[in-house]
């Protein structure tokens, strides 16, 4: 299991790579929406390419209120 900064990291790289950000322009504690300038669809997009890639499934329950990058990784990593 990788540790929950490994995750937060990797999180940080796909989420800059999707949605064509500088990853440096992106710390864990910034929200995600408009760090990345993106819609709840574009949000849906990025869970679902999480999901792949760290074989997991994030329930739609354990989404609601989530909105900054330090909390998804949590999340990711509790699933892993």
């Amino acid at each position: 299991m990788p540790a929950q900064r490994d995750t937060l990291d990797e999180f940080l790289d796909l989420a800059a790579a999707q949605f064509k950000v500088p990853r440096s322009n992106l710390s864990a504690d910034d929200d995600l929406f408009k760090a990345l300038k993106i819609d709840s669809l574009q949000a849906l997009s990025l869970l679902t390419r999480l999901e792949q890639h760290f074989n997991i499934e994030l329930p739609d329950y354990e989404m609601q209120g989530v909105s900054d990058f330090r909390t998804l990784a949590e999340r990711i990593q509790s699933r892993l």
